[in-house]
């Protein structure tokens, strides 16, 4: 082969691989959901939830940006493992310059899903509406999610089914208060803590705290370069990307990759539930 047809095949073959993973990136990877199994050791859990299940939704971020049908055929998946809990950790809607799409989500969440001991949740950044600073916004969709079944805890806690759940409100909305939310707290209890964005754990706020904390905000990043870490993360701790974690005081951090994106890209970074077992720890 001489070298002007060896630099045309390669041009060829470069740009086939270009636009197959551009179309990969944008069409197939944004909704190719998986479903995680994840084993939770708790602390002082129950006899009877043992062996139980808890399915953890994050960010599904309803807006102009994707179609959001797409969340509702994956929570109709979601409903045939029919989970015994359910948590929702923020970023309901898509803020930034965006209007809120308050019609899509009420559609959304006509299937949601619910557990059959308990479903609780929290609130995220873009639940804030623009600049995070929108309390009305927050508040709207409280009232929304809470007609829907959906027990939000807003710097609150509450025992459902002797599980023992912590909300914090968002750390970067008008409402952030941790230390209200750990008013009480009982290590002998079967505990969890949601918090949506994983910053907070690096935060003076947790006394002796001892348990899990699931959080989402992260997306993963949703583009990692294959043995890199992906190149954008909206957490200080660019060690939060997401996944397992294991922190101080015996803590363990759970980050779910999201079920929607804020603009229709992964790469590397699948859409994910969580469904974990709880087990004794």
């Amino acid at each position: 082969m001489n070298r002007r047809k060896f630099i045309k095949n390669t041009l060829w073959g470069t740009t086939g691989i270009s636009l197959f993973s551009g179309f990969y990136a944008w069409q197939i990877e944004p909704f190719w959901l998986e479903f995680v199994k994840v084993k939770m050791p708790i602390q002082n859990l129950p006899d009877g939830l043992v062996g139980k299940t808890l399915m953890q939704i994050s960010d599904i971020h309803i807006g102009k940006r994707f179609d959001h049908h797409f969340v509702i055929e994956s929570l109709a998946k979601a409903k045939e493992f029919n989970p015994d809990f359910v948590v929702y950790t923020g970023d309901y809607v898509s803020a930034n310059k965006d209007e809120i799409q308050f019609d899509k989500l009420e559609e959304t969440l006509h299937s949601a899903v619910h557990g059959r001991l308990g479903t609780i949740g929290i609130l995220g950044n873009h639940d804030y509406g623009r600049n995070w600073s929108q309390s009305a916004v927050a508040d709207t969709l409280s009232e929304m999610l809470s007609s829907k079944g959906i027990q939000l805890l807003r710097n609150e806690s509450a025992e459902v089914n002797g599980l023992h759940f912590r909300g914090f409100d968002d750390f970067w909305g008008t409402n952030f208060n941790p230390e209200k939310a750990m008013q009480g707290f009982d290590r002998s209890k079967a505990n969890i803590v949601l918090c949506h964005n994983p910053d907070v754990c690096d935060l003076g706020v947790w006394g002796d705290y001892n348990s899990w904390i699931l959080s989402g905000h992260t997306h993963g990043g949703q583009v990692k370069p294959p043995f890199l870490p992906p190149p954008m993360l909206p957490v200080k701790n660019k060690r939060y990307t997401s996944g397992l974690f294991g922190l101080s005081n015996n803590r363990t951090l759970y980050i779910n990759r999201a079920l929607g994106h804020l603009w229709q890209v992964r790469f590397n970074v699948r859409p994910e539930i969580t469904i974990f077992e709880l087990q004794q720890g």
